[in-house]
């Protein structure tokens, strides 16, 4: 993983993954969720969906894969 600078504050991060476990009951998919919500707020899909799985894994709802 890149070590760039983020330019999303962290309080931006925290809602955004807030809105996706929040909403993907409403998409056919998390993934659906993940791509409708980057779009609002102006990231990729695929950092989005890096940022939620960090939130479970830190949540303890995700085993940490990668170290």
């Amino acid at each position: 993983m890149s070590k760039t600078t983020n330019k999303f504050a962290p309080e931006v991060r925290a809602r955004a993954v807030r809105m996706v476990l929040d909403h993907e009951g409403d998409h056919p998919s998390r993934w659906a969720a993940i791509v409708s919500i980057a779009a609002k707020i102006s990231c990729v899909p695929q950092t989005l969906h890096e940022w939620v799985k960090k939130a479970e894994v830190d949540s303890g709802k995700r085993a940490d894969r990668d170290g």
